[in-house]
């Protein structure tokens, strides 16, 4: 049986499916860079009460969405962040994501398409295509473009614009929506068993992972 029998549109997860990355969010590196450009912006925090704020920030967030897969912005939280600790007169919410990508930034160790996966969306070239991933959209979406990769999809969509992620079955829904699609007429491929091949299943597409896909291009099926 052919990955692709009786399938009219595909859907991939981002990170470690399409994007190569690694990324450190713990490390006291990252938060010294992000203090150090902060200071520039009118806002003074050194490192480590930067670190502990994001993280306790994000807990505070993530509780007060009420969902049980609850997604965040984290915008928001350097929002809080910069309006905490501001020395001057700023505008917190457009300095909120201004720091969002300079975290990204400053966290990503290794940041590439997978070759792979490019040479799967070109066999795909002619198949509707989308994105669901549990993915911060003030950056997520820019990678996506800065790797020339956005304009391969007919949709794409990031949990932080919705409060929840996957393995809620809302997320595959708003994609599934726009591209006009049956769930048993869409494949489901990324690199987690409960977000990427499970949760997909339950609302009946077929799924499968990406190191499975990328054979795709060469007549693999199950």
């Amino acid at each position: 049986m052919s990955a692709l029998d009786g399938i009219e549109g595909v859907l991939f997860d981002c990170y470690n499916t399409l994007i190569d990355i690694r990324t450190d969010e713990r490390g006291i590196e990252t938060y010294r860079t992000l203090s150090s450009w902060l200071a520039y912006h009118g806002v003074s925090i050194d490192p480590e009460t930067l670190k502990n704020e994001y993280w306790r920030l994000c807990r505070q967030h993530i509780e007060k969405a009420g969902e049980q897969f609850a997604e965040i912005k984290i915008e928001k939280v350097f929002r809080d962040i910069c309006y905490q600790y501001k020395i001057w007169d700023i505008d917190e919410k457009k300095l909120g994501r201004r720091a969002a990508r300079t975290f990204r930034a400053a966290s990503i160790r290794k940041k590439q398409a997978f070759p792979e996966s490019l040479r799967l969306l070109d066999h795909l070239r002619d198949m509707p295509k989308g994105i669901v991933s549990n993915a911060q959209r003030v950056f997520s979406e820019q990678e996506l473009r800065h790797l020339g990769l956005y304009d391969h999809f007919d949709t794409v969509v990031f949990s932080s614009d919705y409060g929840y992620k996957k393995p809620d079955a809302r997320l595959f829904w708003k994609a599934l929506g726009p591209m006009g699609l049956k769930p048993e007429k869409v494949l489901f491929i990324g690199d987690s068993y409960e977000n990427d091949i499970l949760a997909p299943q339950r609302i009946g597409m077929r799924s499968m992972f990406i190191h499975e896909a990328w054979n795709i291009p060469n007549g693999g099926g199950y």
